[in-house]
């Protein structure tokens, strides 16, 4: 049996074409009681409005986060349409830098700053999506001791950003959609100290 992994400290989530339908899902099976904020960067137009849907479906509060706005357990922070979301500290930081990867909110930006914010607190999830952004992220995650967890490419709507992530580092779990949210309930459920699986 896989040890128990030590307590996280946040949650990351990325995610592009389709992932309107497998957040709807994530959030879904995630319980009222999750002790850890999460904040997710979703590719979308800038008009874009999926924090109702979004809403609808989730037992936590879900929120467009301001810059500077502090970090909140319980709480499902989305990315604004056309800013980068950024961990820096306790705080939250948006930023109009140019896209990266074509992308601006950036999956990348967000993996990279949180790595480097809580180290192996982090928990970052890469969904369905057309293109590689978040592959460097994930790399960035893994090299700095957090977890990784993979949608299964052969489920996703577009495998290509799940499949870039694999490609570029080794994650922890590669599940389908609907398993994920009990593998993070058991990550935030763990003992601090307790051995990483």
């Amino acid at each position: 049996m896989t040890p128990t992994p030590r307590r996280a400290a946040i949650v990351v989530v990325g995610c592009s074409l389709g992932g309107l339908d497998a957040l709807r899902r994530l959030l879904g099976g995630l319980p009222a009681g999750f002790p850890l904020p999460v904040a997710i960067v979703q590719h979308r137009a800038p008009d874009g409005g999926p924090l109702a849907l979004l809403a609808a479906v989730s037992a936590l509060p879900v929120c467009e986060p301001a810059d500077k706005q502090p970090l909140e357990p319980g709480v499902v922070y989305l990315a604004p349409a056309d800013y980068h979301l950024l961990v820096d500290g306790p705080h939250f930081a948006l930023s109009t830098a140019p896209p990266v990867t074509m992308a601006r909110p950036s999956v990348d930006m967000l993996f990279e700053s949180a790595a480097d914010t809580f180290g192996p607190g982090v928990v970052a999830v890469v969904l369905t999506g057309a293109n590689h952004d978040g592959a460097a992220g994930a790399a960035r995650v893994k090299a700095r001791g957090g977890v990784l967890i993979v949608q299964d490419p052969g489920e996703a709507a577009a495998p290509g950003m799940p499949a870039a992530a694999i490609a570029q580092t080794t994650p922890d779990a590669v599940l389908p959609i609907d398993a994920i949210a009990s593998a993070l309930a058991r990550r935030a459920a763990a003992e601090p100290g307790a051995d990483r699986g």
